[in-house]
């Protein structure tokens, strides 16, 4: 890790995690099992747990967020890891859309210092925030609603879809038409933007890219593209 520059593990939790189920077996299951993540986390000596907040499925977005907010509270620990909510890119019934819905589950978690946000620009980009052109405007109105010391971890990806799609695809960086995982509409130059950020500076960046086999995987080019090599 030192010799690569890396100073932070950062674990994703299982997507089994619903703790926005309406079901008490599904809900249940979500809390104990967020409960070992948190565990397991903290014995292996990581600082943060991502999560993906839940679906409320055939309840109501205000029962889910409700239903986040009481599991969340019941779980959270002084001397766990920070437990961060990855932004989502709205398909389905997803929690997490946009930074309104992750502002009022922030607002009532008691540990104020075992919260934060993971920014996924995949994700941004799908649920319509314009990270192309404007990123520091999305990034201004996040640090008026939520403030920006909530920004812990940066997914890095792109997205085989039009902004505003919801559809969740992620895309190899700077991807063309002729790649099989599909054309990336965010664009490397656009990237390259963000993670020259002052907010990017000192937090885990995460290449999320898509795997396309043992001998044709990216992530090693991409990885030098992104550093400038």
């Amino acid at each position: 890790m030192c010799q690569h520059g890396i100073s932070d593990i950062v674990v994703h939790a299982p997507y089994i995690i619903n703790l926005a189920a309406i079901k008490e077996d599904t809900y249940s299951l979500a809390k104990d099992f967020l409960e070992l993540e948190l565990a397991r986390t903290k014995a292996i000596g990581a600082n943060y747990l991502v999560i993906h907040p839940g679906a409320y499925t055939t309840s109501t977005l205000e029962e889910g967020l409700e239903r986040i907010i009481m599991a969340i509270n019941s779980i959270l620990k002084k001397d766990d890891p920070i437990l961060l909510l990855e932004t989502m890119s709205g398909k389905g019934t997803e929690i997490g859309r946009n930074f309104n819905e992750i502002k009022k589950i922030i607002d009532k978690i008691e540990l104020k210092d075992n919260i934060g946000v993971c920014l996924d620009t995949c994700h941004l980009h799908d649920s319509g925030y314009d990270i192309i052109n404007n990123f520091d405007k999305v990034l201004e109105e996040f640090d008026n609603l939520i403030g920006k010391k909530y920004i812990k971890v940066m997914h890095i990806n792109g997205s085989i879809n039009l902004i505003g799609s919801r559809k969740d695809r992620h895309a190899n960086l700077g991807a063309n038409k002729n790649n099989p995982r599909g054309e990336d509409k965010i664009g490397i130059s656009a990237i390259k933007k963000i993670i020259s950020n002052p907010i990017c500076q000192n937090i885990p960046l995460i290449l999320e890219t898509p795997w396309i086999d043992e001998k044709n995987n990216l992530y090693k080019e991409e990885i030098e593209l992104l550093r400038g090599h």
